[in-house]
């Protein structure tokens, strides 16, 4: 079945077999290795410090401290685990003091826990930050310790264990951001193929489903950025992925040309749509965006291959030379005009998603 003759909707399996498919959890396991690598190494060699080197009988905060500021979440950033570090620390100091001044007991422990709240909730804006302070202040107000202000040095401990392995075990960043790349580019390419389909056949059931697919491209943009944002934070400080700074730094400025990309593929795909209500093939248009999507493809091929950047830039600059609606589609209506109109900012975007400087890209469209 070619690519124009492909069913609306995709096969969803069902049964049994889908319930019980290992594929998905073995997938969580893989990709949150190195998380559970920093996260061990941290909290046993946190304990073991407070354990045998400080002296400390029971240490159970330089544990719990590392586990919680590192967590399985893909936001690593020195700074968020620099935080939720401080918010634990908080915590600890806040009941350590309450220990000395009151003692322990039911009443010391909600004045505690309302204490800690309410400075974490006056020094920081995030709800974790004061939740995680929370926690250890009732660990301190719950389990006995043998002298004051001996778990606030095991906070410290697990704290400065967190951000060493932060910088010398660094997760995967390069990877994490490839794969989350593909994945927005896979998206896009999916809602423009839809569109294609839907213009070829004037098929405003199609046109829809692409306007529907592009709609759904924020999350998985979201999460490229985030992915970014991490990477390019842990390169900064970790001396084993500071060769990838530069190409994180380059994906992060193809991130942001498929956000602009993507907001104007919703625009193509609402015009596009509009159109079809008369079941009228515009092939045309749908043969510009076809192209327009091949040399995306070859953009989410840079990701791993920079070199097919350049190949990808000369097949949009060959297709912004004709993004004249006078010339494309003479003599048609104002809306079959506009739709060529809208292609334009799509393909600048993805220009400067292939490196091209947005004064470039814009100087290969034809005045109008």
């Amino acid at each position: 079945m070619s690519a124009d003759e492909s069913p609306v909707t995709a096969p969803i399996p069902t049964g049994w077999r889908s319930r019980v498919d290992p594929r998905p959890a073995l997938r969580r396991v893989r990709e949150s290795a190195p998380a559970i690598l920093q996260i061990v190494v941290a909290a046993t060699g946190a304990y073991a410090f407070a354990l045998y080197v400080l002296g400390h009988p029971a240490p159970l905060l330089a544990a719990t401290v590392t586990v919680s500021s590192l967590g399985l979440v893909r936001d690593a950033r020195p700074r968020r685990v620099l935080e939720t570090v401080v918010g634990m620390l908080v915590g600890i100091l806040v009941a350590e003091l309450l220990l000395l001044v009151a003692g322990s007991g039911w009443w010391q422990l909600a004045l505690a826990l309302a204490a800690t709240l309410i400075v974490a909730r006056f020094l920081s804006h995030q709800a974790g930050f004061a939740i995680a302070a929370a926690i250890q202040s009732l660990i301190v107000m719950i389990v006995p310790a043998s002298s004051p202000f001996l778990r606030l040095i095991d906070g410290v401990v697990g704290g400065v264990a967190a951000l060493l392995v932060t910088a010398l075990i660094p997760r995967s960043a390069q990877r994490a951001a490839v794969r989350d790349g593909a994945a927005v580019f896979a998206g896009a390419e999916a809602a423009a193929t839809a569109v294609i389909q839907g213009l070829h056949r004037g098929d405003r059931l199609r046109a829809e489903r692409g306007l529907a697919k592009a709609r759904a491209l924020e999350p998985l943009l979201e999460q490229w950025r985030a992915s970014l944002d991490t990477g390019i934070a842990v390169a900064r400080i970790s001396p084993f992925l500071r060769r990838q700074r530069h190409e994180l730094e380059r994906q992060q400025r193809m991130q942001q040309s498929m956000d602009l990309a993507t907001r104007n593929l919703r625009v193509v795909a609402r015009r596009a749509s509009y159109l079809c209500v008369d079941g009228v093939a515009r092939p045309v248009a749908a043969d510009i965006l076809a192209e327009v999507t091949r040399a995306m493809g070859l953009i989410a091929h840079s990701l791993g291959d920079i070199s097919s950047a350049t190949t990808a830039r000369e097949s949009l600059i060959s297709v912004a030379a004709h993004l004249d609606p006078g010339e494309v589609t003479p003599g048609a209506s104002m809306g079959d005009q506009n739709l060529i109109t809208a292609l334009r900012p799509l393909v600048v975007d993805l220009l400067t998603a292939t490196g091209m400087s947005a004064g470039d890209a814009r100087a290969t469209v034809p005045r109008i």
